[in-house]
């Protein structure tokens, strides 16, 4: 791939395009705003003159309702030797080409599941979809050479290809993208009228549940518009989880013991059936979940702390798998805590201590 053309600058366009202009790539960006295409060009992700020809690849990264219609658009003009786009649900948007009467045999859809709760070319990074699996949904009259561009794109950007059936793919990320994306705002909104005093009592798993809550709402608008059913069915299964909650929850405060032993009966089933899923989270480079440890270090926050400490667990020989860093409220200090192999813990502990870290048992 020598060219491409990036339909749509916003935060996995503009990301896409910093990733293949980094490698070589010729890219040639266009969007509806034009403010926008000079942004991501300004950034380095290519230059917001149109092409001389046809380029390799056209990369069409606009909201999903806007898809067809823009892929059918630079389909008519010859824009490309290939045609993909990058939006979060496949099927809607293909069968919509089929609509438009478009041949799809120089079209693949494509999805990287990589994000951030930012938007817009600003947020961009050229290293966002490393390591990030990114679906390829081809169906039989995809040519070889384009699912070749596609696959040639994916390795560009250092991501994972995965090739999924286009409506599967939609009836998973409705699991695994969308619902945790309203989850996490339906949670979040109880703390809009919330009590002050209870507010300031958030801590690191209320921030965790309420990261994505940040997002910007008519992106998921857009995104939830193109796949309602999918996702409407596993809300649905949440409700029914919820509604026996409840009720356990309220059999807790019966007078009755045989109704309050059966309330939490009821919220272990949902504590283990959870359990249960969060150990088929794939793990550290995709792999089944590690039983790692956790060596906890109270940190200052001054500059400099985080890259001493890195420096310290590298001299010491450990590798540190994860890091999470708790803030204590009202001051100038935290707990950092390191994951490590569980062999490696001990070692860890007893080198920081000697490098003067209060390491907290």
């Amino acid at each position: 791939m020598r060219t491409a053309l990036v339909i749509g600058t916003g935060l996995i366009g503009t990301s896409t395009a910093l990733a293949l202009a980094s490698r070589g790539v010729r890219v040639h960006l266009a969007d509806r705003d034009p403010a926008r295409a000079r942004t991501a060009a300004g950034l380095g992700a290519g230059t917001d003159g149109e092409p001389d020809g046809p380029v390799d690849l056209a990369v069409v990264a606009v909201p999903p309702a806007h898809v067809a219609q823009t892929l059918a658009g630079a389909m008519r003009r010859g824009a490309a030797r290939g045609y993909l786009d990058v939006a979060s649900v496949k099927g809607g948007p293909r069968r919509d080409l089929e609509a438009l009467g478009c041949d799809l045999a120089g079209y693949i859809g494509t999805h990287p599941l990589a994000g951030r709760e930012l938007s817009g070319p600003l947020a961009a990074d050229a290293d966002l979809f490393e390591g990030r699996p990114w679906v390829l949904t081809p169906t039989r009259d995809t040519e070889t050479e384009v699912l070749n561009l596609a696959l040639e794109l994916v390795a560009l950007c250092r991501g994972v290809p995965v090739v999924m059936d286009a409506d599967a793919h939609d009836r998973a990320v409705a699991l695994v993208s969308h619902t945790p994306q309203l989850i996490s705002s339906m949670v979040a909104a109880r703390l809009q009228d919330a009590d002050e005093a209870a507010v300031r009592l958030c801590g690191q798993g209320i921030l965790d549940v309420t990261r994505i809550a940040a997002s910007e709402p008519q992106m998921w608008i857009d995104i939830l518009s193109a796949n309602p059913g999918p996702v409407a069915d596993v809300l649905a299964a949440v409700a029914a989880d919820l509604d026996e909650t409840v009720r356990a929850l309220r059999a807790l405060q019966s007078a009755d013991q045989a109704k309050r032993e059966d309330g939490a009966a009821g919220i272990a089933d949902v504590l283990r059936r959870g359990n249960a899923g969060r150990e088929r989270v794939p793990g550290k480079h995709g792999a089944a979940p590690a039983a790692y440890e956790v060596v906890t270090v109270h940190i200052g926050d001054q500059p400099g702390e985080l890259a001493r400490i890195f420096a310290d667990a590298g001299r010491a020989g450990v590798n540190i798998e994860d890091v999470r860093i708790e803030h204590a409220t009202g001051q100038q200090a935290g707990l950092i805590q390191l994951t490590v192999q569980p062999q490696a813990a001990p070692e860890l502990a007893r080198a920081l201590k000697e490098r003067g870290w209060p390491v907290r048992q």
